[in-house]
């Protein structure tokens, strides 16, 4: 890591949703508290005027995910609804681009890749390295560094900008080591800036 980005790069914020923040239909324990942080990375990318990207859970009412419809999941995230909005204290720029998953009944979609055109929108901007940060470590993080990495992109997980779950005690902590095993960058801000 050169400490620094470069004109193939790009920041991808993974569903800051208000579902999954505190107070949220399926909040992540210590969410608000990595607000400030993401938000430095967004002014870093804003200011060197690099994309910037964001994915959000943009589910129909009778999602498949739900426990209503035989899920394992609350309802979170409806498409057009105040939990599926962006949190309120970040930075969105303008400029961002969203990719919408899970936006059909029948398939869930943990990662930003599956179902969407994010390969195809980073292949369009010459995007090789990715810098990921959001929710939640343990599930959408995890899918879609994994999907990042498969597609041949250089990952940097900002781990001082991402929460688990936590389902199970160590799961974020798990997330972390597959992500380092199969080949991703686990940095921190001072790293950075």
């Amino acid at each position: 890591m050169t400490g620094t980005t470069g004109p193939k790069d790009a920041l991808l914020l993974v569903d800051l949703q208000n579902d999954f923040f505190e107070q949220g239909r399926l909040a992540v324990p210590g969410s608000n508290a990595c607000i400030s942080t993401i938000n430095s990375y967004i002014d870093l990318f804003t200011t060197n005027q690099l994309p910037i990207i964001a994915t959000r859970d943009w589910h129909p009412a009778d999602h498949c995910s739900f426990v209503s419809q035989g899920g394992i999941w609350p309802e979170h995230c409806i498409a057009g609804s105040s939990g599926a909005a962006f949190h309120a204290e970040l930075n969105i720029p303008c400029s961002i681009h969203i990719i919408s998953k899970a936006t059909k009944k029948d398939a869930d979609a943990y990662s930003g890749f599956e179902g969407t055109d994010l390969k195809d929108y980073l292949s369009s901007q010459g995007i090789r390295r990715l810098f990921i940060c959001g929710l939640a470590t343990d599930y959408c993080v995890l899918a879609t560094v994994k999907d990042a990495l498969a597609n041949r992109l250089h990952v940097v997980v900002l781990v001082d900008a991402i929460k688990a779950v936590n389902v199970q005690p160590d799961d974020g902590d798990h997330a972390l080591q597959s992500m380092q095993e199969l080949g991703a960058e686990l940095i921190r801000r001072e790293e950075l800036f």
